[in-house]
């Protein structure tokens, strides 16, 4: 018997099981297809999933792979200069193709532990009152405490476990492909600027293997059955919004996506969660997709394994869906908003005008890619100071930073004062004595994931947030 099974190995299901291998939890990870995908779906990551590998010692592999482009405004894609601060030494977009990030994920999920199994698809689940029973294609059976739908937006354990996924369905399909060009580059270059104008569903750029991204409207909303598109497809598409073909031949791959908005009705139904498209789809609007299901694991992670290491607090397992829904909510409404602020009717044009003119306040700029990288999600603690619920930037500390300190996963006091003591709690929280020129508290309490848990002074409001994030202290 598992600890925890993990339906999908993307990105969303690949971090989860890292971090619950760090922690000595015992996962099995399946997923339907025999392979990785190749197809370059997600082109990059933002700040605060930047941080989140920072904070596992896993940003140099991303870095050594990627390439950073400056965090610009981007919303709606429209274009303004970077706002004058943001709250991150990651003041880029790494670019990244999503085959790269997958890769470098499994291997550190496989490193720690995690036991990834390929073409294997989930038939049926049966709850019990101490685990989970998953069926798989291959008629073999696994058991498990926990067991975690990270198998995208047509999730196949939101639909077992009877999960409603309420929204909108897509109004807009878009074609997407790799593909070769035979059109000189500089031709393209200036022809894709000048359709991009008005056309923001449209581009053709290199995909970093040789090969050409091509992103065009499709003439029609498919009903979710509709075959892939053909070359064919793809070629009157591009005649029709940019006048050319571009020369484009021998795909790789070619499909479509629709705008479809949705959100899973709960993250959670007894001992199986929800994480990622399968709790969460909407139009891609900028690049928050693969984050916002990353960040997903990022927060169920250690909290999963606290259930299973016997010290979870009460209530901890449902502040996944508590935490994370309302983030979810609010990236669907942004690329809602998106969305229409890229249509090219004139109303919408008309708006589009005003928030540009908008953004160029920088206070307005800076709030938007905020949003977007999320990096001023702040999850409700209740009262306190309004850096309790926020993560902590990657801060200097006297001797370090205080990411370098994360690698582990644990909890962690940054004590200024010297005067606290989390002995207690020793077995799941570290005890830093440091200063640090960017905390203005005494003392700072980071939950696993870096959210701040409590800031102040005294050891009894302290030992209060202890019980209430890592459960009951040793005896």
């Amino acid at each position: 018997m598992s600890d925890v099974i993990v339906v999908g190995a993307g990105p969303t299901g690949l971090m989860l099981a890292a971090e619950l291998g760090q922690r000595g939890v015992d996962v099995v990870v399946v997923d339907r297809d025999e392979a990785p995908t190749p197809f370059v779906r997600a082109l990059g990551i933002h700040v605060r999933t930047i941080e989140i590998m920072e904070q596992r010692g896993l940003l140099d592999r991303f870095l050594a792979r990627g390439t950073k482009y400056p965090l610009n405004g981007f919303f709606a894609g429209i274009s303004k200069p970077a706002p004058s601060y943001l709250d991150t030494e990651h003041g880029y977009v790494l670019g990244i193709p999503q085959p790269e990030i997958d890769r470098i994920l499994a291997d550190h999920a496989a490193e720690v532990g995690a036991d990834i199994r390929r073409g294997k698809r989930v038939d049926t689940i049966e709850q019990h009152d101490d685990g989970v029973t998953a069926e798989l294609s291959d008629g073999t059976t696994l058991h498990a405490r926990y067991l975690v739908g990270c198998d995208g937006g047509r999730s196949t354990v939101r639909k077992l476990i009877g999960v409603a996924f309420p929204g909108e369905p897509s109004t807009a399909d878009t074609l997407i492909g790799e593909v070769d060009v035979t059109m000189p580059a500089d031709e393209m270059a200036a022809t894709v600027a000048e359709v991009r104008v008005t056309q923001k569903r449209f581009g053709i750029g290199p995909a970093g293997n040789g090969s050409y991204r091509v992103v065009v409207p499709a003439a029609d909303v498919a009903d979710g059955r509709t075959p892939p598109p053909t070359l064919d497809d793809v070629k009157r598409q591009l005649v029709a919004v940019a006048g050319t073909d571009f020369g484009v031949h021998s795909p790789r791959w070619l499909s479509r996506f629709g705008d479809a908005t949705r959100l899973a009705e709960y993250y959670r139904r007894g001992r199986v969660f929800l994480a990622g498209d399968a709790a969460h789809i909407h139009p891609p609007m900028g690049g928050q997709g693969l984050n916002l299901g990353v960040q997903d694991a990022f927060n169920l992670g250690w909290k999963l394994a606290a259930a299973i290491g016997g010290w979870a607090p009460e209530g901890l397992l449902d502040s996944y869906e508590s935490e994370r829904r309302p983030v979810a909510a609010d990236v669907l409404d942004n690329t809602r908003a998106q969305a229409e602020l890229i249509s090219t009717t004139p109303k919408a044009q008309a708006v589009r005008r005003l928030f540009a003119e908008l953004m160029d306040f920088d206070d307005v700029n800076r709030y938007l890619v905020e949003k977007i990288t999320a990096i001023s999600v702040r999850y409700d603690f209740g009262n306190g100071d309004d850096l309790v619920g926020r993560r902590l930037r990657n801060i200097t500390l006297s001797r370090g930073t205080l990411y370098s300190l994360m690698h582990d996963g644990r909890g962690l006091l940054l004590d200024q004062s010297g005067a606290l003591s989390v002995d207690r709690w020793g077995d799941r929280v570290d005890h830093v004595v440091d200063t640090s020129a960017d905390v203005g508290f005494p003392a700072v309490l980071l939950r696993p994931d870096g959210h701040v848990a409590w800031a102040g002074d005294t050891q009894a409001e302290l030992d209060i947030h202890l019980a209430r994030w890592f459960g009951d202290p040793r005896v």
